[in-house]
C-alpha cells in the first residue's frame, strides 16, 4: 500500500464514522443539542462529535497529522454548556467506544492547526448545518492540502443515494485523489474503493441544469437566475445544501454550480470547498472562481484571492464564465 493509499483509506474510514454519528444525531435532535455560533448560524452536537472522531481517527492512522478544522472546544468547556458537552461525548463514545469528556474535547482541539506549512488536512465536520437541521442534505468534508494544492478529498453525504436503481443505498461517500479520478462509495460499505463517476458531457450550456443552495443567503440567486437566462437554460435549478452540490456536478445530477458573492468583503473558507472542488475536477469537471482564476488554497484559512465559485461539467466552463462576467458587470453599474 502506498502512502497515498493509506491516506485515502484513513480519510474514508474517518468520514464514514463521522457520518454515522451525524445520522444518529439528526434522528434524535433535541433542544440541548443546538448552540449559536458567533455568526448566529446553528451548530449541533454532530459538529463537535464529527470533528472529534475525524481528528482522533486520522491521528491514530497517520501520526503527525495536522488538521485545520472549523470547530474548537472552547464553547463546550463553558460551565453552562455541560449538557451539550456530555451529549457530544456520548455520541463519540457510540462510535469509538467509551471515552472521557476531557479526551473528547482534546480530540476536537486537534483540529486547531494553522493553515500554514506544506501539508495539512482541512475539515468541515458538518457542511450545510441548516440542511442538517431541516433533516435534509449536509456533508462531512475532509481534504488533504499539500503545498497549497488539494490532493485528496472525501465527502460524506449521508442523505444522498450512493447509486441508482433498485440497488441504490442511502448514504454516499465521494472520494477523489489527484491523478486518479473520482469515485462514489456506499456509506455503510467497507474499504476505500468505489464506483468511478464522471461529469455530464454537454456541447451547449443551454442543456445544463443549475445546482444552487437551498439557502438564498449563501449566494446571489437573483444574479444566478439572470446568468441562467442568458445561457438559455430553461430547466429549473437543482437546490441542495452543502458540498453535496459538488457531488451532484461530479456524477451528473447537475452541470453548473455558481456561488456568487453576496458581499464584497466576504471570503470563502477553505474547508467549504477543498474536498468538493477536487471531486468535481477528478470527475472531469472544472472549478474556478467567478473571474476564472484557480481556487488558491495557499492563503491560510480563506480563499483570500478568490471571489465566488464556478463549477461546471467542463466543456461549457469558458462560456459560463463569459456570461457570469457580463451579468456581474451589469449588476455593478
Amino acid at each position: 500500500m502506498t502512502e497515498r493509499d493509506a491516506e485515502l483509506a484513513a480519510a474514508v474510514d474517518a468520514v464514514r464514522a463521522a457520518s454515522r454519528v451525524c445520522i444518529a444525531v439528526q434522528r434524535k435532535l433535541v433542544g440541548v443539542e443546538t448552540l449559536e455560533k458567533h455568526d448566529k448560524s446553528p451548530v449541533t452536537v454532530a459538529d463537535f462529535a464529527s470533528q472529534a472522531i475525524v481528528c482522533r481517527m486520522l491521528a491514530a492512522a497517520l501520526p503527525g497529522t495536522r488538521v485545520v478544522g472549523e470547530e474548537d472546544s472552547a464553547a463546550l468547556r463553558a460551565p453552562d454548556q455541560a449538557p451539550l458537552a456530555a451529549a457530544v461525548a456520548e455520541r463519540v463514545g457510540e462510535q469509538v467506544g467509551e471515552t472521557e469528556l476531557e479526551q473528547v474535547l482534546d480530540w476536537i482541539d486537534l483540529g486547531g492547526a494553522d493553515a500554514s506549512g506544506d501539508r495539512y488536512w482541512t475539515l468541515d465536520p458538518i457542511d450545510g448545518t441548516k440542511g442538517f437541521l431541516r433533516g435534509e442534505q449536509y456533508a462531512v468534508a475532509l481534504a488533504l492540502i499539500e503545498q497549497g494544492q488539494v490532493v485528496l478529498g472525501v465527502l460524506g453525504c449521508p442523505n444522498l443515494m450512493a447509486g441508482g436503481g433498485a440497488e441504490a443505498a442511502a448514504g454516499a461517500v465521494f472520494s477523489a485523489v489527484e491523478g486518479r479520478g473520482a469515485e462514489v462509495l456506499a456509506l455503510e460499505g467497507v474499504g476505500p474503493r468505489g464506483q468511478p463517476i464522471q461529469v455530464t458531457r454537454l456541447s451547449s450550456p443551454a442543456e445544463a441544469r443549475f445546482c444552487e443552495s437551498v439557502e438564498s443567503g449563501h449566494s446571489n440567486q437573483d444574479e444566478s437566475a439572470r446568468i441562467a437566462e442568458q445561457l438559455g437554460i430553461t430547466r429549473g435549478p437543482y437546490r441542495i445544501d452543502s458540498q453535496c452540490k459538488y457531488a451532484a456536478i461530479a456524477r451528473g445530477d447537475a452541470q453548473i454550480y455558481l456561488r456568487m458573492p453576496t458581499r464584497k468583503d466576504y471570503r470563502e473558507k477553505i474547508w467549504d470547498h477543498a474536498a468538493g472542488k477536487l471531486v468535481v475536477e477528478c470527475a472531469g469537471g472544472r472549478v474556478t472562481d467567478a473571474e476564472g482564476r484557480a481556487l488558491d488554497f495557499a492563503q491560510g484559512r480563506t480563499l483570500e484571492h478568490n471571489r465566488g465559485v464556478v463549477a461546471t461539467c467542463g466543456p461549457i466552463h469558458d462560456e459560463v464564465l463569459e456570461v457570469v462576467a457580463r451579468v456581474r458587470a451589469a449588476s455593478a453599474r
